[in-house]
Protein backbone atom coordinates (compact mmCIF):
# COMPACT_ATOMS: atom_id res chain seq x y z
CA UNK A 1 0.00 0.00 0.00
CA UNK A 2 1.23 3.58 -0.68
CA UNK A 3 0.71 5.64 2.77
CA UNK A 4 1.88 9.41 1.68
CA UNK A 5 2.02 9.80 5.50
CA UNK A 6 5.55 7.99 5.14
CA UNK A 7 6.91 10.34 2.48
CA UNK A 8 9.59 12.12 3.07
CA UNK A 9 11.74 14.50 1.47
CA UNK A 10 15.38 14.91 0.02
CA UNK A 11 15.44 18.85 -0.84
CA UNK A 12 11.63 20.58 -0.82
CA UNK A 13 10.72 22.12 -4.33
CA UNK A 14 9.42 25.48 -4.75
CA UNK A 15 6.01 24.32 -4.31
CA UNK A 16 4.14 20.93 -3.33
CA UNK A 17 0.93 20.09 -2.53
CA UNK A 18 0.58 16.19 -1.20
CA UNK A 19 -3.22 13.85 -0.39
CA UNK A 20 -2.85 10.50 -0.62
CA UNK A 21 -4.10 10.46 -3.73
CA UNK A 22 -2.36 13.30 -5.77
CA UNK A 23 1.07 14.81 -5.68
CA UNK A 24 1.76 18.16 -7.08
CA UNK A 25 5.55 19.24 -7.23
CA UNK A 26 6.56 22.74 -9.11
CA UNK A 27 10.06 22.49 -9.60
CA UNK A 28 13.03 25.14 -8.97
CA UNK A 29 15.34 26.36 -11.97
CA UNK A 30 18.82 24.61 -12.42
CA UNK A 31 17.76 21.73 -10.62
CA UNK A 32 19.05 17.98 -11.95
CA UNK A 33 20.50 14.63 -11.15
CA UNK A 34 23.41 13.41 -13.06
CA UNK A 35 26.92 12.31 -11.87
CA UNK A 36 29.78 12.60 -14.15
CA UNK A 37 29.62 10.80 -16.97
CA UNK A 38 30.29 12.41 -20.34
CA UNK A 39 29.04 15.77 -19.57
CA UNK A 40 31.97 15.90 -16.68
CA UNK A 41 29.72 17.91 -14.02
CA UNK A 42 27.47 16.64 -10.89
CA UNK A 43 24.03 18.09 -10.12
CA UNK A 44 22.69 16.83 -7.23
CA UNK A 45 19.70 18.80 -5.71
CA UNK A 46 16.77 17.50 -8.18
CA UNK A 47 13.74 17.95 -4.96
CA UNK A 48 13.44 13.93 -4.79
CA UNK A 49 10.05 12.23 -2.37
CA UNK A 50 10.26 8.75 -1.47
CA UNK A 51 9.54 6.04 1.35
CA UNK A 52 11.69 4.01 2.73
CA UNK A 53 10.80 -0.25 2.65
CA UNK A 54 12.74 -3.53 3.68
CA UNK A 55 10.88 -5.36 1.68
CA UNK A 56 12.85 -6.89 -0.91
CA UNK A 57 10.36 -7.90 -3.60
CA UNK A 58 7.92 -5.31 -4.67
CA UNK A 59 6.00 -3.00 -7.61
CA UNK A 60 5.40 0.38 -7.09
CA UNK A 61 3.42 2.12 -10.18
CA UNK A 62 2.49 5.74 -10.93
CA UNK A 63 0.79 8.10 -13.03
CA UNK A 64 2.59 11.44 -14.32
CA UNK A 65 1.03 14.22 -15.32
CA UNK A 66 3.10 17.63 -16.76
CA UNK A 67 3.24 20.41 -18.59
CA UNK A 68 7.00 20.82 -19.56
CA UNK A 69 7.84 23.32 -21.91
CA UNK A 70 11.98 23.79 -21.44
CA UNK A 71 15.02 21.55 -22.19
CA UNK A 72 15.27 19.02 -19.71
CA UNK A 73 12.31 19.77 -17.50
CA UNK A 74 11.29 16.33 -16.82
CA UNK A 75 9.30 14.42 -13.67
CA UNK A 76 8.99 10.15 -13.10
CA UNK A 77 9.77 7.86 -10.19
CA UNK A 78 13.80 7.36 -8.24
CA UNK A 79 15.18 5.14 -6.10
CA UNK A 80 17.35 7.20 -4.58
CA UNK A 81 20.13 5.96 -1.80
CA UNK A 82 22.56 8.52 -2.02
CA UNK A 83 24.14 11.39 -4.04
CA UNK A 84 26.26 8.46 -5.81
CA UNK A 85 23.68 5.91 -5.82
CA UNK A 86 20.40 5.99 -7.67
CA UNK A 87 17.96 5.43 -10.47
CA UNK A 88 14.93 7.48 -12.16
CA UNK A 89 13.18 7.08 -15.07
CA UNK A 90 11.40 9.74 -16.83
CA UNK A 91 9.91 11.67 -19.70
CA UNK A 92 12.42 14.47 -20.46
CA UNK A 93 11.40 17.28 -22.79
CA UNK A 94 13.68 18.58 -25.69
CA UNK A 95 11.49 20.74 -27.94
CA UNK A 96 8.57 20.99 -30.00
CA UNK A 97 9.06 17.85 -31.39
CA UNK A 98 9.85 15.12 -29.55
CA UNK A 99 11.00 14.42 -26.00
CA UNK A 100 13.17 11.81 -24.44
CA UNK A 101 11.86 8.87 -22.89
CA UNK A 102 14.07 7.43 -20.71
CA UNK A 103 16.17 6.47 -17.51
CA UNK A 104 19.89 6.62 -15.67
CA UNK A 105 21.50 4.25 -13.38
CA UNK A 106 23.81 5.53 -11.34
CA UNK A 107 26.67 3.42 -9.17
CA UNK A 108 29.53 4.71 -7.26
CA UNK A 109 28.91 8.24 -8.64
CA UNK A 110 28.80 7.43 -12.36
CA UNK A 111 25.53 8.04 -14.30
CA UNK A 112 24.09 6.47 -18.00
CA UNK A 113 21.22 7.38 -20.21
CA UNK A 114 19.51 5.13 -22.22
CA UNK A 115 16.20 7.05 -23.85
CA UNK A 116 14.29 6.85 -26.63
CA UNK A 117 12.19 9.99 -28.54
CA UNK A 118 8.51 9.95 -28.30
CA UNK A 119 6.36 13.09 -29.48
CA UNK A 120 6.26 15.85 -28.07
CA UNK A 121 2.49 15.78 -27.27
CA UNK A 122 2.97 13.27 -24.66
CA UNK A 123 1.82 14.54 -21.40
CA UNK A 124 0.92 11.51 -19.47
CA UNK A 125 3.20 8.71 -18.35
CA UNK A 126 2.83 5.45 -16.11
CA UNK A 127 5.18 4.09 -14.51
CA UNK A 128 6.21 0.56 -12.64
CA UNK A 129 9.10 0.01 -10.78
CA UNK A 130 9.66 -3.59 -9.35
CA UNK A 131 12.29 -4.98 -7.43
CA UNK A 132 13.34 -8.07 -6.68
CA UNK A 133 16.93 -8.18 -4.15
CA UNK A 134 19.47 -5.34 -5.84
CA UNK A 135 17.74 -5.32 -9.11
CA UNK A 136 15.26 -3.59 -10.90
CA UNK A 137 12.77 -3.57 -13.60
CA UNK A 138 11.22 0.02 -14.96
CA UNK A 139 8.41 -0.21 -16.71
CA UNK A 140 6.12 2.57 -18.59
CA UNK A 141 2.52 2.37 -20.20
CA UNK A 142 1.54 5.41 -22.17
CA UNK A 143 -2.53 4.33 -20.43
CA UNK A 144 -2.14 2.48 -17.13
CA UNK A 145 -3.34 -0.52 -18.59
CA UNK A 146 -0.34 -2.16 -21.01
CA UNK A 147 3.18 -1.82 -20.03
CA UNK A 148 6.69 -2.19 -21.97
CA UNK A 149 9.93 -2.34 -20.37
CA UNK A 150 12.57 0.07 -20.24
CA UNK A 151 14.94 -1.35 -18.56
CA UNK A 152 16.55 -3.92 -16.35
CA UNK A 153 19.05 -2.82 -13.67
CA UNK A 154 21.53 -3.05 -10.99
CA UNK A 155 22.12 -1.03 -7.81
CA UNK A 156 25.20 -2.16 -6.09
CA UNK A 157 24.03 -0.59 -2.92
CA UNK A 158 20.69 -1.69 -2.51
CA UNK A 159 21.14 -4.54 -0.80
CA UNK A 160 19.31 -3.67 2.45
CA UNK A 161 16.64 -1.04 3.02
CA UNK A 162 15.83 1.45 0.16
CA UNK A 163 13.66 4.49 -0.85
CA UNK A 164 11.79 4.68 -3.66
CA UNK A 165 9.43 7.58 -4.92
CA UNK A 166 9.17 9.97 -7.21
CA UNK A 167 10.62 13.24 -8.26
CA UNK A 168 10.79 16.23 -10.66
CA UNK A 169 13.38 19.06 -11.60
CA UNK A 170 14.14 21.83 -13.97
CA UNK A 171 17.52 21.76 -15.13
CA UNK A 172 17.82 24.84 -16.88
CA UNK A 173 16.38 28.35 -16.73
CA UNK A 174 12.45 26.89 -16.51
CA UNK A 175 9.68 25.41 -14.00
CA UNK A 176 6.55 23.46 -14.73
CA UNK A 177 4.49 21.76 -12.22
CA UNK A 178 4.38 17.76 -12.33
CA UNK A 179 1.33 16.06 -10.96
CA UNK A 180 1.37 12.37 -9.48
CA UNK A 181 -1.69 9.83 -8.99
CA UNK A 182 -2.78 6.55 -9.35
CA UNK A 183 0.10 5.57 -6.79
CA UNK A 184 -0.02 2.15 -5.62
CA UNK A 185 2.35 -0.70 -3.79
CA UNK A 186 1.90 -4.26 -4.97
CA UNK A 187 3.24 -7.56 -4.79
CA UNK A 188 6.20 -7.68 -7.36
CA UNK A 189 5.16 -7.32 -10.77
CA UNK A 190 8.47 -8.98 -12.10
CA UNK A 191 8.14 -12.07 -12.89
CA UNK A 192 11.10 -14.55 -11.58
CA UNK A 193 13.66 -15.65 -14.18
CA UNK A 194 12.30 -19.39 -15.65
CA UNK A 195 15.25 -19.40 -18.28
CA UNK A 196 19.26 -19.67 -18.37
CA UNK A 197 19.77 -21.10 -14.57
CA UNK A 198 22.25 -18.92 -12.46
CA UNK A 199 25.63 -19.61 -12.47
CA UNK A 200 26.70 -21.20 -9.21
CA UNK A 201 28.84 -19.28 -6.57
Amino acid sequence: MFDVKQLFWTREPRACALSQERIEIATHPHTDLWQRTYYHFRNDNAPVLQMHTDERFFSFVVKTEFDGKHRFDQCGVVVYLDSENWLKASVEYENERFQHLGSVVTNGGYSDWATTEIDASARCMWYRLSRREDDFCIECSPDGARFSQMRVCHLAQATGRIAFGVYACSPEDSSFTAVFTHMDVTECQWPAHDGQPPDEA
